[in-house]
């Protein structure tokens, strides 16, 4: 493993890891909470997180079947917790599974997301970016919804002390 490789499989675990523990915090209307029409879902952005991976990773460099309808990801709808984390643990096992499997001439293959040309390690790159996008995304609504009982997945913020 190249230390590029190794550097995105421990940002891919540390969002594994911090997604899980904000989901677990949490209900399931809490997860379909949206605060108005145009905003999303935690379960819009997961679901959207994992169609993307589906389609760049499993699709795009695993030749994988997969067919993405991008506009129902955001559109009403009602997902468990639990369905959530599943979702969402599958796909980043496929992003890391596929990873640690690449070889150095692998990585500088060529896909055309998008009608651009990227290489499979641009793809990583820009999956693990994406992904932290839309993390921070679901870590702002889970701490709206919590307030003073979010419990913060990394390092806590330090009390004043009296």
């Amino acid at each position: 493993m190249n230390e590029l490789e190794g550097i995105l499989k421990i940002r891919f675990d540390s969002i594994e890891k911090r997604i899980e523990l904000v989901l677990n915090q949490l209900d399931n209307q809490q997860v379909n909470w949206r605060p108005n029409e145009s905003s999303n879902s935690i379960a819009n952005l997961i679901v959207h997180m994992s169609g993307n991976i589906n389609e760049r990773i499993g699709k795009g460099m695993n030749e994988k079947p997969y067919f993405r309808n991008r506009d129902e990801e955001f559109g009403e709808q009602f997902k468990t917790k639990d369905e959530l984390i599943e979702m969402i643990l599958i796909s980043l096992h496929e992003v890391k599974d596929t990873l640690m499997a690449m070889s150095e001439k692998r990585f500088s293959d060529t896909k055309i997301p998008d009608n651009r040309d990227l290489t499979n390690l641009e793809i990583f790159i820009q999956t693990a970016t994406h992904i932290s996008e839309h993390t921070g995304q679901i870590f702002y609504i889970a701490k709206m919804l919590k307030d003073e009982d979010y419990v913060t997945t990394i390092v806590p913020k330090q009390k004043p002390k009296l």
